[in-house]
């Protein structure tokens, strides 16, 4: 029954929110045609209000696919913002590309092209947001590359942290996926607990977790 209202609820808020248009429509349909991963419907509804709320300079993400993100935040925000992306998926880098041409922020979008753990080694500088969207069992790995480059006041967002909803319950869980839902527990437990962030964990779509950074690491306990 639980799953039942779940499902309805989805529903409706879905049903409920203003469809996109434009390029962002065509990449909608394009990403569900094609069967790529972007985010959710009502996620990205959350993360307009955040932008409009918080009005970062510099964005930094952890996960391209075919730029829907980078190209909804550019559109929420405008030209003062910088979005560095990082994709190793050269089929989804050239879309990307193409996409955020189409879009017009050629000037406000930089991809970086190859492995996260590799690249995000040469991204300089601070950010106002960081948003994780990438490979499920590496956002610890992530975290702990990107977490000192987000400004104290900055927001780090987690997407799709319930994993299909295996992160929530071992009865959803297949088995080839157990270490990456292991790993995903594992880094929602040190956000959740963590002395310099605030973490609120939310269950819409696929689950994204909010962590606000209050303090450099360490500072707290100095």
């Amino acid at each position: 029954m639980s799953n039942i209202v779940n499902e309805l609820v989805q529903d409706y808020i879905r049903n409920t929110l203003k469809d996109k248009e434009g390029l962002l429509k065509e990449l909608e349909d394009y990403a569900h045609e094609n069967n790529v991963p972007i985010i959710h419907k009502e996620v990205s509804e959350l993360l307009k209000v955040l932008l409009k709320m918080k009005k970062p300079k510099r964005i930094l993400e952890v996960g391209c696919a075919i730029g829907y993100s980078s190209i909804l935040f550019a559109s929420t925000l405008g030209e003062d913002v910088e979005i560095i992306t990082v994709e190793r998926n050269e089929k989804m880098i050239e879309k990307a590309k193409e996409n955020i041409k189409l879009a017009g922020f050629e000037n406000n979008i930089t991809i970086l092209e190859g492995n996260a753990e590799e690249k995000l080694k040469e991204v300089q500088g601070e950010f106002d947001i960081i948003f994780l969207d990438a490979a499920k069992g590496q956002y610890q790995l992530f975290y702990d590359m990107v977490i000192d480059k987000l400004k104290v006041d900055g927001l780090l967002i987690s997407d799709n942290i319930l994993y299909q909803g295996m992160v929530a319950h071992d009865s959803f869980v297949i088995r080839r996926k157990k270490t990456i839902v292991k790993r995903m527990r594992s880094y929602l437990d040190y956000i959740s607990n963590c002395d310099y962030l605030t973490t609120s964990l939310i269950p819409i779509a696929d689950g994204v977790a909010l962590s606000y950074k209050q303090s450099e690491r360490g500072d707290l306990n100095a």
